[in-house]
């Protein structure tokens, strides 16, 4: 019997969903208002100490506290109904961006505060990523995630051009109060534009859904190469880290540090609608190693200290490179099951942060003792380097090879072929088939979708 080809997806079915639209504009509100306050408490800590290490380290506020909250919170995403946690984040973020405000608290207190911010994004996040694909399934998800990634690209374009205009023209605490009131507007769409949904897998002990999610993400090795390929945002997201001490070493101030954080999603960002609507589902899976190299390795190109039109150039083909994370994205989807999948999204979040705080605070130290665009020429051979480890080893991986979920059977087989074709087929594969049966149908759906994609 044959399948009668799914109805290709499109932009317009994804923004037609009500729900889709809330999370849309709500994740594009509450970033750029995050990336206003973040850029403008760096350039308020760089204009008062003149450190490098010092300004890494504020940047880094938005990233370090995810290790606590991945660890601790992200499983609420699961274990509790998944709107109720993202609403509670978004107003405890609210009141603590609120108190920023205060006239008398000192540096470190707003660096405190920044931290406690980013420790309440991290279950929101788990949540916001676990729920949507109970929104949108098969390729209306993958152009979703495409919306998704592009608009918080352009939020943190926006909101970190106009975090530095308003560093330079009316201060930091304006910038602060407009994210409180991004979080506000955030928790408003969530509560009234998304429909409520019981909790996933309520009432596990947490320490046992923190170790069963361990053991999922960690002890697959698909998993864990998609967790490496995602990781690689540290190091070649670092002119981002040092982006204060690398204008002014360009005779620039905060507009053009400003600048060199937003060119980085420059190219991304026009980018990733193409990508995902054109490139179908295999090649998006078989193209992500290169990507992932060349959004390296163009930041070797810093070596030879290009001037500001020339580095924004680089950052923004990095950035253009670096869309290969969305096919990562879809496919940690796809592979982990839907009751654990706040937890998983958590870790794996958990896991990038920790490369992306680590590798910002040691640039910054580096900063102080060499050039910033070595700095930035150094994070991207070493990223090269692991890139093509990990290229190596994602081409390898059976499921690549043989990607049986992409083939429909001619006949249904024996219970002893079926066996062999598991075993044959390598662990990712079985763990899908087993784990989450509905990805096989969503798989074929879209490569009904792409006919001429190979494979299909």
């Amino acid at each position: 019997m044959r399948c009668s080809p799914a109805r290709p997806a499109t932009f317009h079915s994804v923004f037609a969903v009500g729900e889709f639209r809330a999370l849309w504009v709500s994740q594009t509100l509450s970033e750029a208002g995050d990336r206003i306050a973040l850029v403008a408490l760096t350039l308020l800590v760089f204009s008062r100490t003149r450190s490098p290490l010092l300004s890494a380290v504020a940047y880094a506020a938005g990233y370090v506290p995810w290790v606590i909250g991945g660890l601790l919170f992200c499983g609420l995403g699961d274990r509790l109904p998944r709107r109720e946690v993202m609403v509670a984040c978004d107003a405890i973020r609210a009141v603590l961006v609120a108190v920023m405000l205060i006239p008398q608290i000192p540096l470190a207190g707003l660096v405190g505060l920044l931290y406690l911010t980013a420790l309440a994004q991290a279950p929101f996040e788990a949540a916001r990523s676990a729920i949507l694909p109970d929104i949108l399934t098969g390729q209306r998800y993958a152009l979703a995630t495409a919306v998704m990634q592009t608009s918080f690209r352009i939020a943190m374009v926006a909101g970190a051009a106009i975090g530095g205009v308003t560093v330079a023209f009316i201060g930091a605490r304006p910038a602060v109060g407009a994210d409180a009131a991004t979080f506000l507007a955030s928790a408003m769409l969530v509560r009234f534009g998304t429909r409520p949904r019981p909790a996933a897998a309520p009432g596990p002990n947490p320490l046992k859904q923190l170790s069963e999610g361990a053991r999922l993400v960690l002890g697959d090795k698909a998993l864990r190469t998609l967790m490496m390929l995602g990781n690689l945002i540290a190091l070649y997201s670092i002119p981002e880290g040092i982006a204060a001490p690398y204008a002014a070493r360009l005779s620039g101030g905060p507009a053009a540090a400003g600048l060199v954080v937003a060119a980085g999603q420059v190219g991304a960002v026009l980018v990733a609608p193409v990508y995902t609507k054109k490139v179908g589902p295999l090649t998006r899976l078989r193209w992500m190693g290169p990507m992932a190299v060349c959004a390296c390795a163009v930041l070797l190109l810093t070596v030879f200290r290009p001037d500001l039109a020339l580095s924004l150039a680089i950052f923004a083909l990095s950035g253009t490179f670096a869309v290969y994370q969305l096919a990562a994205n879809i496919a940690f989807v796809e592979w982990v099951p839907g009751k654990c999948r706040a937890q998983a999204f958590g870790l794996a979040n958990m896991g990038l942060v920790i490369c992306q705080g680590g590798a910002l605070m040691l640039a910054g130290a580096a900063a102080q003792v060499m050039p910033p665009a070595t700095v930035i020429a150094l994070s991207g051979g070493l990223g090269t380097v692991t890139a093509c480890g990990l290229a190596l080893r994602w081409r390898h991986l059976p499921a690549i090879q043989q990607p049986l979920l992409h083939r429909a059977p001619a006949r249904p087989a024996g219970r002893r072929t079926q066996q062999r074709q598991r075993w044959k087929a390598g662990p990712l594969t079985r763990t899908v088939a087993e784990r989450q049966p509905h990805a096989a149908q969503a798989s074929l759906e879209r490569v009904a979708a792409h006919p001429d994609e190979p494979g299909g």
